[in-house]
């Protein structure tokens, strides 16, 4: 306990703190909490005028510096924030004008953004200041919604703020203050150069203030945000203010990662857990089965194979331990939602009935916007099950209305157990007591990839909730793949370097000439912070291709082979890869082909075998769907009475007429005794088994490809092929052929990083001349500036697309299926492609393709970076929902490998194709009558689960 005298010099010393910074001391009174050391120093920092790069771990406050500034903004006027700009000194502070940090001249209240990458966080954020301020003083503006813009504080995306700075918005007026909430987002390689953009183009006289994550390199960040925005200063917490504990979970047993904070720090894993899962391993290799736990299976007759726990066996265990409630992290959309029926079809119940009672009356007054109809098909009644039991999915593929009841429910303790994908942990303020890992790969859209360090960190930040949990808890699942000192040094690395993803576009091309001029332009490109780290980055970019080397040669060692030259039998092996990946890219096409062929020569009464699917076996033709308009999709009835339309998708072998029945003439497919009376006649043709024998000899034939056979018989026949360490060489080799590539690349990089920026500036300004959207001398046209107002990835070919008139004469529900080709993009990579609606639709996205063509071709003449090529996948659902057809024709319409399309990707893309619409509703470019349907098309998209905003 402290003497009298200590506790008198303490209260000196907060007096004279509260005399210093009034504002912060007043701010403090209305939080209802101590400040943390980190938040008043740069509290402190901002009331004296000068910008803020704070960077600190997932949930430890970071967002009070934001309230605070706009707490600044808000009392600028009042005479309690007494900092002084004149006093700050160093960089270009000195020069900013009266009111970046202090009050304005005559007591006029100043304006404040706060920003923040995705809409459902400004959602969330915009609640939280109206909560404090008031719905008169907070606006809203997100592209979806438009609340109060005008408001002295308004949240918004950080894309809405770019564009008012590029379009000289009157609203920027009078702003004091931007927050820039999650800046590390400059990192994101599709949406970064964002931050950039709007961090090199704000007056002087706003005051920056930047929430970031733990970033290893967070003092080059500030040194470049001095020399932009003038004095910043840095404030960087490490502490977490719930301390998180790390665990591993070895069948049934939860083992601790680290014997103690000692231990944690030197990353030496806790002896028991190596010991218990060294001899898992030895079980395993040996083939013995003698072991309890739900992690083991037969295989055939080759001993054990390791399976892991069963979902619901996780989560009840963490119900036992008071791990509740928790964050699984799955990385799979399919198997978020797998785990969810797992646990159901276990019988788990993790809620009371008056838990029970308060879930199901929140669902039922916030789904109230979903139309009755479409809750069927989104699932509703197997997800309300779920959440009634404390159990949910959380991913981009769901609903934004019920991922916003999730995350609700879950926040306020009703729902116990979320499985995610990783698009939870950016961002939005979900805590748990408890993160589990399932695995510790993902697949990043074109590979499967092992967690970095940084988001191992982001995901198992969300563990632990400040003023509920004393302490939080991460646990990694283990299987035979993960070694426990692998996840150590992922939980021992808590940061990760922030790298810029900016690059020139078209349309931040005319826009930065338009408004400064091309010499000026190029000058602020040099100013951005991707050439302020290719400046410094080349030294460590050298010394990186040396080290690569040394270990490339390294590699060379272990793949030595005393039979033979493993690197000819390695090459065999690529060779072998390569070929098998052409000819089925080959055989699908083929197999396409075929298949559509097939299934437009059907007709009625034709029995015919469905391979595969939900819906395989023999079925009748009822309606053959080839009317000439998209592909065939015939109406057939199947053995077990289901009757309905498939699709090529749904035959991995051409259709083939097996028999033909009589279908009578006005037959009612839903009818329940017409359909039963019918599926015995074709259950009575006895063709099932003839078919089964069938389909087998038919996938057994054809030959196989010689040059496939050649490099085979060359594998067998190699020295190498009989070695006993085979695989394991074979592993060192693609190890080394990864780094050797990488290593390439990094050369590359070296030798085009002086000036890496302008160059490319100068030949996007090539492209824009050339193409007419710039004048010979420098000076924007009319068409430049019609390009300097669209805002999307495909900029470019979407001026073009409006300048040849592509989109003219369409109607509303064709030019929404006509511009989606633009802006959507499929998860997975596909060398099928989707079909169109046949007429006006298909001629405008031939044509599309055609511009694209010319394009991609000038861009690689001139070594830019190319368009992304259009993507047909969303023609087919826009065109029918923008034709009001039901939600589950939509969705079943889609061009996706997996089945139906997701409704939240529908719902996300959907707005894509409202928002690209609303650009050519506005465009100079376009016609008066294309803007005019660009509207209707707008207000057609806008229904049923599209009229949804989130509550807002």
């Amino acid at each position: 306990m402290s003497s009298p005298a200590e506790r008198y010099a303490a209260a000196r010393r907060r007096a004279a703190q509260a005399n210093s910074f009034p504002a912060l001391n007043v701010f403090a009174q209305q939080l209802g909490f101590d400040l943390d050391d980190f938040q008043r120093e740069a509290c402190q920092a901002l009331e004296r005028g000068s910008g803020v790069l704070v960077c600190a771990p997932t949930g430890a406050g970071k967002t009070v510096v934001g309230e605070f500034a706009v707490h600044l903004a808000l009392h600028a006027g009042d005479g309690v924030s007494a900092g002084g700009v004149g006093a700050a000194t160093g960089g270009g502070a000195a020069t900013r004008p009266a009111g970046a940090g202090a009050p304005a001249a005559g007591g006029v209240a100043r304006k404040c953004f706060y920003t923040t990458p995705i809409k459902a966080l400004s959602n969330q954020k915009y609640h939280d200041l109206v909560a404090r301020y008031g719905s008169d003083q907070v606006g809203l503006l997100t592209g979806d919604n438009v609340i109060n813009g005008d408001a002295p504080v308004v949240v918004m995306t950080t894309e809405v703020l770019r564009n008012m700075l590029y379009a000289g918005s009157s609203t920027l007026t009078g702003l004091a203050y931007v927050v820039m909430d999650e800046v590390h987002y400059l990192a994101d390689r599709f949406r970064g150069g964002v931050w950039e953009e709007v961090i090199i183009h704000l007056p002087e006289s706003v005051t920056l203030v930047s929430l970031s994550a733990t970033v290893s390199n967070a003092e080059e960040f500030a040194d470049w945000l001095v020399t932009v925005r003038g004095e910043t200063e840095v404030v960087v917490s490490e502490h977490r203010p719930v301390p998180l504990w790390q665990h591993m979970l070895v069948n049934r047993r939860m083992f601790d990662l680290f014997h103690d904070a000692d231990a944690a720090r030197k990353h030496d894993v806790h002896p028991e857990l190596l010991r218990y899962t060294r001899e898992m391993l030895r079980r395993l290799e040996l083939g013995d089965g003698r072991t309890h736990g739900p992690g083991w299976g037969r295989s055939g007759g080759r001993g054990p194979r390791w399976r892991g726990p069963l979902r619901a066996d996780i989560v009840e265990r963490l119900d036992r331990e008071g791990l509740l409630p928790a964050i699984l992290f799955l990385f799979s959309r399919a198997g978020c939602d797998a785990a969810v029926q797992q646990c159901l079809a276990a019988g788990l119940r993790l809620t009371s009935p008056e838990e029970r009672t308060e879930i199901r009356r929140v669902v039922e007054s916030r789904i109230t916007s979903v139309p009755g109809e479409d809750l069927a098909v989104l699932g509703y009644w197997e997800w309300l099950d779920g959440l009634e039991r404390g159990l949910a999915a959380h991913h981009a593929g769901m609903l934004p209305a019920f991922k916003e009841v999730v995350e609700e429910l879950f926040v306020r303790g009703l729902v116990k157990a979320v499985f995610a994908t990783e698009t939870l942990a950016l961002g939005i303020n979900m805590p748990a007591r408890c993160v589990v890992l399932e695995r510790l790969v993902k697949f990043n859209g074109e590979a499967h990839v092992d967690l970095t360090p940084g988001e191992y960190t982001q995901l198992t930040g969300r563990a632990g909730r400040r003023g509920i949990d004393v302490e939080g808890h991460a646990v990694v699942v283990w299987s035979p793949e993960v070694d426990p000192r692998h996840v150590a040094g992922l939980a021992s690395t808590r940061t990760y370097p922030l790298k810029s993803s900016f690059r020139p576009s078209y349309n931040m091309a005319v826009n930065l000439v338009g408004s400064v001029g091309a010499a000026p332009a190029r000058e602020l490109l040099e100013s951005s912070f991707a050439q302020f780290q290719a400046d410094r980055s080349v030294v460590g970019l050298a010394r990186q291709v040396q080290r690569n080397v040394e270990t490339v040669e390294a590699y060379g060692a272990e793949i030595r082979c005393h039979l033979g030259d493993f690197d000819e039998y390695f090459g065999l092996r690529l060779a072998i890869a390569d070929r098998e990946q052409t000819l089925a890219r080959q055989g699908q096409n083929q197999r396409r082909t075929a298949t559509l062929t097939a299934l437009e020569r059907l007709r009625v009464g034709d029995v015919i075998r469905v391979p595969s699917g939900r819906r395989a076996g023999l079925a009748v033709v009822l309606d053959p769907g080839a009317s000439g308009f998209g592909e065939p999709r015939p109406l057939v009835l199947t053995q077990d009475r289901w009757a309905g339309r498939v699709t090529p998708g749904d035959f991995t072998t051409p259709a083939e007429v097996l028999a033909r029945i009589r279908v009578p003439k006005n037959f009612n497919h839903r009818s329940p005794a017409a359909r039963r009376d019918l599926a015995a006649a074709v259950s009575g043709t006895g063709l099932d088994r003839q078919a089964g024998r069938r389909g087998s000899r038919s996938r057994g034939g054809g030959g196989e490809d010689d040059r496939l056979s050649q490099l085979r018989a060359e594998l067998r026949r190699h020295p190498c092929h009989a070695c006993p360490d085979r695989e394991e060489h074979a592993r060192w080799a693609e190890r080394r052929r990864r780094l050797e590539r990488d290593t390439t690349e990094i050369r590359q990089r070296v030798a085009g990083r002086t000036g890496s920026l302008t160059r490319t500036f100068d030949r996007v300004c090539g492209i824009l001349t050339a193409r007419g959207y710039l004048s010979d001398s420098g000076e924007v046209t009319d068409a430049g500036r019609m390009l300097g107002r669209i805002w999307t990835e495909a900029d470019l070919l979407v001026a073009e697309c409006l300048r040849r008139g592509v989109w003219a004469g369409l109607s509303p529900s064709e030019l929404a299926a006509a511009v989606s080709v633009v802006v959507y993009e499929a998860r997975r990579d596909t060398d099928e492609r989707a079909s169109v609606p046949r007429g006006v639709v298909s001629a405008a996205v031939d044509e599309t393709l055609k511009i694209w063509a010319e394009l991609e071709s000038d861009e690689a003449s001139r070594g830019l970076e190319a368009t992304r090529e259009p993507d047909l996948g969303f023609v087919w659902p826009v065109y029918r929902w923008a034709k009001g057809e039901p939600l589950a024709k939509v969705l079943a319409s889609g061009h996706n490998l997996d089945g139906d399309m997701p409704a939240g990707d529908f719902v996300r893309w959907a707005r894509q194709v409202v928002d690209l619409l609303g650009q050519v509703a506005d465009s100079a470019g376009a016609s008066v009558e294309l803007r005019g349907t660009a509207r209707q098309a707008m207000g057609s998209i806008n229904r049923g689960v599209l009229a949804y905003h989130g509550a807002t």
